[in-house]
Order: structure tokens, then sequence, then C-alpha cells
């Protein structure tokens, strides 16, 4: 049997009550970093008789036929990360999915999960949400991914490192438009637990001064907009602003955030509108 076991993502008080039993009971326990699972046992009290070995990104390819070998053998075998559930951002799908290929049992000791205790607390809302996980680390295909759902009108929830935080604020600010409620989760459980709640432009300016900790990010989905504004209009706005005295790239931020688009979008309707020959009559 394949045992998944979610672990406490600050507070030690959160373990599980069957999870010490499960880590005493296994015949072999994987765990992406040993270190912490043996403080994790110390914490919680337990004595473990099982086999240990790292399970791990680096790793994961290579000993899930490993781990499969010996859950065809008979072996009860654990699965552990750092902290959370199994598979959610970490490993253990690989091994589930091979795992139920060979017809073996898949179960799991239900714990804490950083996505529903960050929905929870939000304030936005909960009802329809969507997990998308880390975004890229280059700029251009974070900003790509932000782009496929910048009309997701789900609830959206990311994880993020604490480096990245600030720039991750700032590309979703100009997918989703500087005015998405936001609320950024440091710490969860832990002796510092922090909400920050905002537009996504005010997140993404207060990210400027360093955050530290571990982070997901709860967005609020799109609204539904009527009728979405053609290029000629885009444009139009945009000039009648310029004409009023206002700065080009002030100009188009509005008529983004107005319009619900990214600015983007408006930009590079006003380029096109540019480039585009005039007739005389």
């Amino acid at each position: 049997m394949l045992v998944l076991a979610g672990t406490p993502i600050g507070d030690l008080a959160d373990a599980p009550p069957r999870l010490a039993a499960e880590l005493e009971r296994a015949d072999l326990i994987a765990a992406e970093d040993t270190r912490r699972l043996r403080r994790l046992t110390q914490g919680l009290g337990v004595h473990t008789t099982g086999r240990v070995v790292s399970y791990f990104e680096g790793n994961e390819a290579a000993r899930t036929p490993e781990l499969v070998r010996e859950l065809t053998g008979g072996a009860r075998v654990l699965l552990v990360t750092d902290a959370g559930m199994p598979s959610v951002s970490d490993p253990g799908y690989r091994l589930v999915a091979a795992a139920v290929e060979v017809g073996v049992r898949v179960t799991a000791v239900p714990g804490p999960s950083a996505v529903l205790t960050a929905l929870a607390l939000s304030g936005l809302p909960v009802d329809r949400f969507c997990f998308e996980g880390f975004l890229p680390r280059k700029a251009g295909e974070r900003a790509g991914r932000l782009r496929e759902v910048a009309a997701e009108r789900r609830t959206l929830v990311y994880f993020e490192a604490p480096h990245r935080l600030a720039a991750a604020l700032s590309a979703m600010a100009e997918a989703f438009g500087a005015d998405r409620r936001a609320a950024v989760c440091r710490e969860l459980t832990k002796t510092y637990e922090e909400v920050r709640r905002g537009t996504l432009a005010e997140l993404a300016a207060w990210a400027e001064a360093g955050v530290r900790g571990e982070i997901t990010v709860v967005v609020t989905g799109a609204t539904e907009v009527a009728e979405k504004p053609d290029e000629a209009e885009l444009v139009r706005r945009v000039t009648a602003r310029e004409e009023a005295g206002e700065h080009r790239k002030a100009a188009i931020a509005e008529v983004a955030r107005e319009a619900g688009l990214p600015k983007r979008e408006v930009f590079d309707a006003v380029v096109a509108a540019k480039k585009k020959p005039h007739t005389g009559s």
C-alpha cells in the first residue's frame, strides 16, 4: 500500500493524529528531505523502524521504479514532503500514477494545506477556485502563463518564492489589471503569520521592500465584462486623454483599467494605429 501523508505547513501541533501511527508502521518512508523528516519524528516523539530514502524532484524519476518494486513486493510505503500534501506542487504524482498502473492501493492521511488555508484567510470568493502552482521564473514565460488565465472567473491560487514575489505581483497587475483584488499569505500557521490584502498594484509596491518566508498568493477572478471594446475604440479613448493633456503611458494604463484589459493589449492597439497609413481626400 502507498500512503500519502500530509505534514504540518508550520505549526507542529497541526500534525494529523494518524501521521505518527503511519510513520511508526511504514516499512519504507520516502521523504522529500530526510533531515526534515528527522526533525518531524523527533518533534512528534515518534520512533520509526522502516527504511528511509530520499524522494525529491532531482531523483523522483529514477527512484519511482524502485519504490514500485517495494510496493508490489508487499511493502507499506509512506510518502511525505517537507510541508503539506504530497503531489500538490511537491513530489508524489509520478509515484501515485505508477502505483495505480500496477494495481497498488493508494490512500492518504489528510493534513494541512497551504492552498486551502490561504483561500480561507484571503477574504476573497472561495466557492470556485483553481490552483496554478508556481509561475515560470523567466519574465516572458511568466507573462504568457498569466495571459492564459486573465479572463478566468474563478479565484486563482499561486505559490511563489519570496525573492520573486514583487516581480510576480507586478506581472499579475500587468496581466490582470492593477485594481484586481488579491491577498499575499506569508508564513501560514507560523509565529510570524501575515495576510496582506489589497489590489495587485498595492501589493506589488509593498513587496518591493522585500518579503521573507513561505508565500501563497490568492487573486480574485475576472469580473464579467459586458462587451470588450474593439481596437479602434481603445485608440479613440487613449487619444482623447492625450488631447486633454494626459501622458500617453498614463492614458493607456487608465483605459486598460476601465476596459478590464492588460495594458499591453491597449498599448499594442495604439502602436498598430500609429503605423497605419493615413489616406487624404
